[in-house]
């Protein structure tokens, strides 16, 4: 599976997912600005891979400097550009701010071994997010049986990660183990990843996907034509509240009424230990053009007034399991979520 971002020859290299599945054109990003607008122009998007871009990106605004003078001037300059760009997503945070620690620990350096350092870091989350990707994969897979169909929103596959995926990379993990399974991808409005990226990546992996509309799960539900629903998330709080793709929290309602397991799968730097609950998550409002239009192509009237939340909490009470690398958390949350933290 291609990566959705990569560091090469002094760049951030990224797929223009805006174009995907028509056309696959990789973008070369050389600052700190153009990383920031691929971010929120969504680029890249996928909470793993916003993380690894911004690190790639704070990397870049260093290793243009030229000198230490007002170094952490500079530093702090390109760390609040990138702190910017997306509210919802935990894993740009937690990069930028792992990227800080470094910063911080290594900045009497010289500025050629600080660059050096800095990215081995961002190249360090990159690499990390691949192999956690594979294990979240390993700890899921069981709890899809064989002949399963399974329900998926958004995108939450190689394209929102350094590949592989959370929510995918446990159906990757089931179709590898031979198991008969197929997917059901919701289309995702406005920005439909779901019918844009993650019918293309299951389609070039030869797994069965089926696209639906949003408006089909409840009625395929009831039909006994799914079994699971497996999604990915954004930022998980304390509790075990999950922020994912608007929409997410109607497919967990759904579940819930027709007795299907809801799982959710996430790395544990999405977790938001800082959060005690779902309402304290910050939910990003889009443009309104993203709901106007679809690709460039007015849908409705030009002028009517547009709500865009990109994101909506699901509460943990709807919630089955969160897989994760360190394993599959069950309810109650708080405390499971507590005690995996502590994990080595």
């Amino acid at each position: 599976m291609l990566p959705a971002i990569a560091w090469k020859k002094e760049a951030v290299v990224m797929v223009d997912q805006r174009l995907l599945p028509w056309k696959e054109r990789y973008l070369s990003l050389k600052t700190v600005e153009q990383v920031a607008r691929a971010i929120e122009g969504m680029v890249i998007r996928g909470a793993p891979a916003i993380g690894i871009a911004a690190a790639y990106g704070l990397t870049l605004g260093i290793r243009s400097l030229k000198s230490e003078t007002e170094l952490e001037k500079e530093f702090n300059k390109f760390y609040r550009r990138l702190w910017q760009t997306r509210p919802t997503a935990r894993n740009l945070f937690w990069a930028l701010e792992r990227m800080r620690r470094v910063f911080e620990e290594n900045k009497s350096r010289k500025l050629s071994e600080l660059k050096a350092i800095l990215l081995a870091e961002a190249r360090a989350i990159e690499k990390e997010d691949l192999a956690i990707n594979r294990k979240i994969g390993e700890n899921g897979e069981s709890l899809i049986p064989e002949g399963a169909t399974i329900l998926t929103h958004c995108n939450a596959g190689a394209l929102a990660t350094a590949g592989y995926g959370t929510a995918l990379g446990v159906i990757r993990a089931a179709f590898a183990r031979k198991k008969k399974i197929r997917v059901l991808a919701c289309e995702t409005r406005p920005f439909l990843q779901g019918a844009r990226l993650t019918v293309w990546e299951l389609a070039r992996d030869r797994i069965p996907v089926i696209l639906i509309t949003d408006n089909m799960a409840g009625w395929l539900m009831r039909r006994g034509e799914i079994n699971l629903v497996i999604v990915g998330a954004d930022r998980i709080a304390r509790n075990g509240d999950t922020a994912n793709k608007i929409g997410t929290y109607s497919l967990a309602l759904l579940a819930r009424e027709h007795g299907l397991p809801f799982y959710v799968a996430a790395p544990l730097s999405t977790f938001d230990f800082s959060l005690r609950s779902g309402r304290d998550i910050t939910i990003e409002e889009r443009r309104p053009e993203e709901v106007r239009k679809i690709r460039g192509q007015l849908i409705t009237l030009p002028d009517v007034p547009v709500k865009n939340p990109a994101f909506d909490v699901t509460p943990a009470r709807l919630v089955s399991a969160i897989i994760t690398e360190k394993g599959v958390i069950r309810p109650p949350f708080s405390s499971a979520i507590k005690q995996i933290r502590n994990q080595p």
